[in-house]
């Protein structure tokens, strides 16, 4: 039986009291909405007198993406350690379901910044739109130039020989093992890629996997307080979390990435910080890639929730517009007049 936002605050206070062996008070417990691989809260403790805030992360029966919590917590924990990026810290994590029911995980929450996409929107970030680009993507090119070995994150996370190839074939598995219906634009993309198939890259590094607009807190001064969300994170080819930032369906402008700049600037922010230079025809790939990974994560979430196996709201949402919208920009992308508007953006 599930507990109530209220049951699950004592049972995170009561748990963290017994963590560090000081009593915690619950004051407060707000569940985070719109989390779709985990249930997501904001509790405030008194401990020790003291006012403190953590973010919980709860496993719920069904999740977009199945994902290992140890890989995720471990890359926080690799990523904060480094300081290339500023996350949140990693407090605990308990794989068995024990105190909570499901198996969960507690870091530090960081007061500072907002996630909101339509955030960026408001007039009042007219002015601090390009500054939060030039740090957007200055720290994803800083990711991108940070060897693997360097970050400890080769411990627990495999180094794929063709990581185009690997990312290929993984995704090709999810839309095949959920796709609901025939998906023929998703078909004849999968065949694009595997006709296209680059070179194996020669620059690896930690891959994100979804860094894109809603995963960072950002300021009103232009600031990035924290990036977010790393249970897709893998050691891979740079040029893919540089594709995904800029896929058409993390802004409605589609001359600008990610609701700030347009698409050459912000690849030319990546390119001075990460001291690669883009290849246009390598990253068309990565960027058509980009939209089938997406559209097999939507297509997972529908099958999700057609077969009954999660009625979280945001499920049904994500797998009937987002798969809509996302085969648009798939049948966009695949169209031979769409090459030379790739080299367009680069030069």
């Amino acid at each position: 039986m599930e507990t109530t936002v209220e049951q699950t605050g004592q049972l995170i206070a009561a748990y963290l009291g017994k963590h560090w062996q000081t009593p915690c008070h619950l004051q407060g417990i707000t569940q985070i909405p719109g989390g779709a691989s985990r249930q997501t809260y904001l509790v405030h403790l008194l401990r020790n007198g003291q006012a403190i805030s953590v973010v919980v992360r709860r496993d719920p029966p069904s999740s977009l993406i199945d994902t290992e919590r140890a890989h995720e917590y471990k890359t926080y924990a690799a990523v904060f350690n480094s300081g290339v990026m500023p996350v949140p810290e990693p407090i605990v994590l308990e794989e068995a379901p024990g105190d909570l029911a499901h198996p969960f995980s507690i870091s530090a929450f960081i007061a500072a910044g907002k996630a909101s996409p339509a955030g960026l929107d408001e007039a009042a970030m007219e002015p601090v739109k390009a500054a939060l680009a030039q740090r957007k993507w200055s720290l994803l090119g800083d990711l991108a130039k940070l060897p693997p070995d360097q970050l400890g994150v080769n411990s627990f996370m495999s180094t794929p020989a063709h990581p185009a190839a690997h990312e290929l074939n993984y995704w090709r598995g999810v839309i095949e093992a959920d796709a609901l219906h025939p998906q023929p634009i998703a078909a004849a993309a999968l065949r694009w890629l595997e006709k296209h198939l680059p070179a194996p890259s020669g620059q690896l590094a930690l891959v994100h996997g979804d860094f894109r607009t809603g995963n960072y807190l950002y300021t009103d001064s232009g600031e990035i307080t924290a990036v977010l969300d790393w249970e897709m994170a893998h050691i891979g080819d740079p040029l893919e979390d540089l594709a995904w930032s800029l896929d058409p369906l993390w802004s409605p402008d589609l001359h600008l990435a990610g609701r700030l700049v347009p698409r050459a600037a912000a690849i030319s922010i990546w390119e001075q910080a990460s001291g690669i230079t883009v290849d246009p025809e390598t990253f068309r790939w990565w960027q058509i890639f980009a939209s089938v990974k997406a559209l097999a994560i939507w297509l997972s979430s529908a099958h999700d929730y057609t077969t009954g196996t999660t009625k979280e709201p945001i499920l049904a949402f994500a797998g009937w517009p987002m798969i809509d919208r996302q085969n648009r920009i798939l049948l966009d992308r695949l169209s031979p007049d769409s090459q030379h508007q790739y080299a367009e953006a680069l030069a």
